[in-house]
């Protein structure tokens, strides 16, 4: 867990890679792997060092976020899969959360494959649904952070990298789950028919026509 000076920081992180995310991923996909890269990165290189050793883990933290966001940005061309498989995880974790706890690893590796080959099958729409929902759901916790929530701001500046996403990072307040979803349907919304629209989608280039042939 970073020091307590640089929580509120990380959850303001937290909330601005979120609207990035949630409502320009599709437009700025590239920049977004690289702002989750630079997350995931920060999270699990800090995770080497304890609360009391302040500046290494800083270090630590930036050095990682540079590598996580180089690793994601050079995955470009396999980001749609591992954005399918991250949403399949996630998925098998709120389903089991209703139900019974923690899923069962092989549960989780399995929606995670299924989710990866659909991401492949469909490739624009689960970028727009992936960066919108995934983004709105670190906007929720980073928004949380910033309020005081004492879980929240624990998975905004955790040393396990596995929490920064967590489940249930408000317990007590039911409506934490509903403001997701309404965001990351505001959020796909916006990306279909405003920033992901025509203007932001993959372009492929037009094929010459032959000029007809001279009589």
């Amino acid at each position: 867990m970073l020091p307590v000076a640089y929580q509120l920081p990380a959850a303001v992180l937290l909330v601005v890679g979120g609207l990035i995310s949630c409502f320009l991923g599709y437009r700025l996909f590239k920049f977004v792997l690289g702002i989750f890269g630079f997350i995931l990165g920060a999270l699990g290189a800090s995770s080497v060092f304890g609360v009391s050793d302040t500046t290494p883990m800083v270090i630590a933290a930036i050095v990682g976020g540079i590598l996580g966001a180089l690793l994601l940005l050079a995955a470009y061309f396999v980001g749609v899969a591992l954005i399918g498989a991250g949403l399949g995880a996630l998925a098998a974790n709120l389903i089991w959360t209703q139900i019974e706890g923690d899923p069962h690893p092989f549960v989780v590796v399995l929606f995670s494959v299924a989710g990866a080959l659909l991401a492949t099958w469909l490739q624009r729409y689960v970028i727009i649904l992936g960066t919108a929902f995934g983004g709105a759901w670190t906007i929720v916790v980073g928004a949380l952070a910033i309020m005081g929530d004492k879980t929240a701001l624990n998975a905004a500046a955790a040393g396990d990298v596995w929490v920064a996403y967590p489940m249930n990072p408000a317990p007590g307040q039911p409506w934490v789950p509903y403001a997701w979803i309404v965001l990351g349907l505001v959020g796909t919304l916006v990306q279909m028919f405003i920033t992901g629209g025509q203007s932001g989608r993959v372009v492929k280039p037009n094929k010459k026509k032959k000029p007809p042939p001279s009589e």
